[in-house]
């Protein structure tokens, strides 16, 4: 009965019930309804702790070592936008926002009847065959070290029974189960690390509007919803990750620096808990935070000076899952593995999503996709996790070669990721400096190749080698040790 009502209305009349909650906890502790100054006693005292509410401060926490060493990640965009799958996961922006696209409106008029709304697309997410198991089988099987699940993204509906959304949650409409909570359970049972997407914001929600409406001088939004999610997520869930997403507004309207504190100081996960960079629309992003984002698809080939990561999508043409997704549109195994060997290379992780289906199943190409990137990491994961970046990122001779290093017992091993096959007996890199030590393997293949140095580079032999010998079907490890650069 509620879902019938107009939703705006709806969130108003829900949002001032929260509203009244919260400044009775308010005026029953003596204190803001979250933690953002030094007498916030649930909370700890922010300026006696080892990070300070500035980025400065922020800024100078190391990222821990777990996550610069897992390399790979699965991002999942799931939520009630997966149920009209269509368009993309701003779906609702682009059919009812400031400016609507003639396509989605046209798509409405033909499938849905008139005065059907955004709210009456929740009942159908039902989520009927989600095996948070099974996904997380997938997802071991596909050599990720950690996922990202997105617990709400900007329309607002929370994938968790949270106290601070009624009626738009995935607990009292839809699924009627807490999405987050059982992934998260499933995943870490495999030893995988959880991470929580987040949306500080929500396109349509009449409190983040009026603090829109009066340039972010007023929290009403802040202080009743988003911070009050996040601190819920992270005392019930203790994600490993916190991706937050979406800021339209400063990061001072946000209390960013506040919560990041209270995050690395006094929260469940302080020493394990990674951030990335959205956290404002003020210069924040790519500048501040834990490791950097900067953009979607971001792939800069180029070695970076800060950790950061490359969310991009299976689906070359969105994030949900699309009921129009033809085969052209799924990314091929060798554009994977180059995006892998480009991205590590450079110093960054690979965040890469798949969009479920409403009924909850993760769709047999997108499965096909992460098992065979699990195939390829079994063969070549000693160049990929734990890796750093060399001297050399792209080969200065052959644009198919990137190289990663590692630590050895004399100086590094340096890895060659050869994203095509040799066509001749000889495969020229022009920035090993070999020594008279060095050796050189074929990960996954105990053939010899030999080798010599001359004034264009190391050339390495290349025997013909039959195809049921070959390690793996798409890109090629070169390990070479000893190398005196």
């Amino acid at each position: 009965m509620m879902m019938s009502l107009n939703l705006k209305l709806f969130i108003i009349i829900i949002d001032l019930l929260i509203i009244i909650v919260s400044l009775k906890s308010t005026c029953a502790n003596g204190n803001s309804a979250w933690p953002n100054r030094a007498s916030d006693s649930d909370h700890g005292n922010y300026y006696e702790k080892r990070y300070e509410p500035n980025w400065k401060s922020i800024d100078s926490r190391p990222i821990p070592q777990w996550y610069d060493d897992a390399k790979i990640g699965i991002f999942l965009h799931w939520g009630v936008f997966s149920v009209p799958s269509y368009a993309g996961a701003w779906f609702w922006y682009w059919w009812q926002g400031p400016e609507p696209r003639p396509e989605i409106i046209e798509f409405m008029k033909k499938n849905y009847p008139p005065g059907f709304t955004y709210a009456d697309f929740a009942p159908m997410f039902t989520a009927e065959f989600y095996n948070p198991d099974v996904w997380a089988d997938i997802f071991k099987s596909s050599g990720a070290k950690y996922i990202v699940l997105t617990t709400k993204h900007h329309e607002g509906f929370c994938n968790w029974p949270t106290n601070h959304s009624f009626n738009w949650n995935a607990m009292d409409v839809g699924p009627r189960r807490d999405l987050v909570g059982d992934l998260a359970v499933a995943v870490r049972k495999r030893g995988l690390r959880f991470g929580a997407y987040h949306s500080l914001f929500e396109w349509f929600h009449p409190l983040y509007l009026q603090d829109k409406a009066n340039n972010f001088t007023t929290q009403n939004f802040v202080r009743t919803k988003t911070l009050p999610e996040l601190y819920e997520l992270v005392n019930t869930y203790k994600p490993d990750i916190i991706w937050s997403d979406g800021p339209d507004g400063p990061d001072t309207y946000w209390n960013a620096t506040q919560f990041i504190a209270w995050l690395y100081n006094e929260s469940p996960v302080k020493d394990e808990v990674v951030t990335n960079d959205r956290w404002g629309n003020n210069g924040i992003m790519c500048h501040h935070g834990g490791y950097y984002t900067c953009d979607d698809h971001y792939n800069p080939k180029s070695l970076q000076k800060h950790k950061f990561e490359d969310p991009t999508t299976m689906d070359k043409k969105g994030w949900e899952y699309r009921r129009d997704l033809q085969l052209s549109d799924i990314q091929t195994m060798e554009e994977v593995v180059a995006l892998i060997a480009q991205v590590v290379s450079c110093g960054g992780n690979l965040l890469i999503n798949v969009g479920p289906t409403k009924e909850g199943t993760i769709v047999p190409i997108f499965e096909e996709r992460l098992r065979q990137m699990g195939e390829w990491l079994a063969v070549n994961g000693e160049a990929i996790y734990a890796s750093k970046p060399w001297s050399h990122q792209n080969d200065s001779y052959n644009p198919d070669v990137w190289y990663t290093s590692k630590k050895a017992e004399n100086g590094y091993d340096v890895f060659a990721i050869v994203l095509k096959w040799p066509t001749t007996s000889k495969l020229l890199l022009a920035d090993p400096v070999p020594s008279e030590d060095t050796v050189i393997t074929l990960l996954g293949s105990s053939i010899p190749f030999k080798w010599a140095h001359s004034a264009d580079g190391l050339e390495i032999n290349v025997p013909a080698i039959p195809v049921n010998k070959m390690p793996c079907k798409w890109a090629w490890t070169f390990k070479l040790t000893k190398i005196t650069n």
